[in-house]
C-alpha cells in the first residue's frame, strides 16, 4: 500500500507517519521509486504501536524509540525481550532505601515472593520496575498506618497470577515474536485501564450486593 492508503487505514495523518519514519519508530517502506514507497501490514501494525504509545500511554517518543529496540531485537530471549520492552516503559521512581518505610516494605514483599514459591520473580528484585512499583505502594500504605503485608498481599497475588496466565495464553495466540511482545506492551498501556476499571465495577457490584443501593 501507499502512503495514502496507510494513513487512511490507520486514522494517522501523513504528516505524523513521515515523522514516525524519520524519527525511527517507523521502518522504512520499500522504495518503487526517488519519490515512493510502499508499505504493508507489518507497517500498519506497527504504526497502531506506536500510536498507542504516544497518544494513550502517553509515552515520549525517545522511550517509544527504545521500546521498539528490544521488540526488534531477535537476539534476546523471549522472557528478556518481553522484559526488556516492558522495562523501558515509563515507570515509578525508584524508591528511597534510607526510609525505614521502605526498608520495612522490602521485607515484606521479599516475604511475599518466598511464601508464594515465585524464585524467578525473586531473581528480578534488582531489576524488576514491577517490583520497586510494588515495594513504592506497600511503603504508601505502612507510611499512612496501613500495616499491609505478606499475608494480605498473598491473595491478591494468586489472583494476579491467574491473570497473568490469561494474558500469556492471549499474547501466544499471536505467531511471531514480535507480534507476541507487540501484543504485551499494548497490554501494558490498554489492558491495564481495563482491568482497573473491572476491579471497581466488581467492588461495586460486591458493594451492593453486601449493603444495598441505601
Amino acid at each position: 500500500m501507499r502512503l495514502a492508503e496507510l494513513s487512511e487505514r490507520s486514522g494517522v495523518s501523513t504528516a505524523t507517519i513521515k515523522y514516525y519514519l524519520r524519527e525511527g519508530l517507523l521502518p522504512p517502506g520499500r522504495q518503487v521509486n526517488t519519490t515512493t514507497a510502499e508499505y504493508d501490514e507489518e507497517h500498519l501494525r506497527r504504526l497502531r504501536l506506536v500510536r498507542a504509545m504516544i497518544q494513550v500511554g502517553r509515552v515520549p517518543v525517545a522511550k517509544v524509540r527504545e521500546v521498539l529496540g528490544h521488540v526488534d531485537d531477535d537476539s534476546l530471549g523471549r522472557s528478556i525481550r518481553l522484559g526488556a520492552a516492558l522495562w523501558a516503559l515509563p515507570q515509578v521512581p525508584e524508591p528511597d532505601d534510607d526510609d525505614e518505610y521502605v526498608r520495612a516494605a522490602h521485607q515484606e514483599v521479599d516475604k511475599l515472593l518466598d511464601e508464594l514459591g515465585w524464585e524467578n520473580a525473586k531473581q528480578l528484585t534488582t531489576v524488576s520496575p514491577a517490583y520497586r512499583s510494588l515495594v513504592v505502594a506497600v511503603a504508601a500504605f505502612r507510611r499512612l498506618g496501613y500495616e499491609w503485608g505478606a499475608e494480605l498481599l498473598a491473595p491478591y497475588a494468586e489472583l494476579m497470577y491467574r491473570t497473568a496466565v490469561l494474558d500469556l495464553d492471549n499474547m501466544e495466540t499471536y505467531p511471531s515474536e514480535p507480534e507476541q511482545v507487540e501484543f504485551a506492551i499494548l497490554g501494558a498501556i490498554l489492558n491495564e485501564p481495563v482491568k482497573q476499571a473491572l476491579h471497581r465495577m466488581a467492588q461495586e457490584e460486591e458493594s451492593i450486593r453486601r449493603y444495598g443501593l441505601e
